[in-house]
């Protein structure tokens, strides 16, 4: 793991679970900027926003997409930008990229006050994700030095990975933040939701925070979990758990705390690895 210098002072992170429509892209804008002054003037400095926060999600066909899909300096990251430099955020945001290749990506965006930081495109293209709408990325999730901490990105699917949530936590980062979009299914009563299970366990073998944003609401007669939670580096859910409905979920981290990977006297979830055996 890369050496890090980062404060030990709590910051408070912001999940904002907000309906998202297709064919609405000013009101996905409008939506979105609300969350993110609402989850600010709430003191939160790190937001993250749900998968495909600008255009929705249901598309009918891959012109649809292409017609929605903006690229990395478009209108909608410009204006997470101007939000991140004018309160001093860092915004983790879900967006259909337009790449340069004519190719178009489920990606998610880090921004803070002095910028764009970095995109990431999603690697596991989940359903009909696959039916020619997204091409999958092919990069590792990176990880950003900001002023409270390292933090790294994922997207949705990509957490069923296990292989892939270990590269960002390999390379240091302390919170995991994922846009994501989960759609609503059957589970026993008094069950969670697997998907946050699936956090839970990521965060704790890895002794790091992750802050996943849903969705809500119902968009083309596809329900939503509404399942955002954020997790600590024990696994715990620190935010209640409020599906299906709109909402905004507060956490004081000290992102410091997963620096430390130690688990007993005698064991470290990362030193205790044996790489060799797992090699397929």
């Amino acid at each position: 793991m890369k050496d890090i210098s980062t404060t030990d002072a709590p910051v408070r992170v912001a999940c904002c679970q907000i309906p998202v429509m297709v064919g609405d892209p000013l009101g996905n804008r409008v939506s979105a900027r609300a969350a993110i002054q609402a989850a600010a003037d709430a003191g939160a400095r790190i937001i993250v926003l749900p998968e495909l926060a600008n255009v929705g999600y249901m598309f009918d066909n891959r012109a649809q997409l292409q017609a929605a899909a903006e690229t990395a300096d478009g209108p909608s990251v410009r204006e997470w930008e101007l939000l991140a430099r004018e309160r001093d955020l860092v915004i983790v945001a879900g967006f259909a990229e337009a790449g340069d290749d004519g190719l178009v990506y489920n990606s998610a965006v880090l921004v803070d006050k002095t910028g764009r930081r970095a995109v990431y495109r999603k690697a596991h293209l989940w359903d009909r994700e696959k039916d020619n709408l997204f091409t999958p990325g092919s990069d590792a999730p990176p990880v950003v030095d900001t002023p409270w901490g390292r933090i790294g990105m994922l997207i949705c699917y990509d957490l069923e990975f296990p292989e892939w949530v270990r590269i960002p936590a390999l390379e240091g980062a302390e919170l995991l933040c994922c846009p994501v979009n989960w759609p609503l299914y059957p589970r026993p009563i008094s069950e969670r939701p697997t998907e946050i299970v699936k956090v839970q366990a990521n965060a704790t073998v890895n002794r790091m925070f992750i802050a996943a944003a849903d969705r809500t609401g119902q968009e083309r007669g596809q329900d939503w979990l509404g399942g955002s939670v954020v997790v600590d580096a024990d696994g715990f859910p620190v935010t209640r758990i409020t599906l299906g409905r709109e909402a905004m979920l507060l956490a004081d981290l000290n992102l410091g705390e997963a620096r430390t990977k130690t688990i007993s006297d005698r064991n470290d979830v990362h030193a205790d690895r044996r790489p060799s055996l797992y090699a397929q």
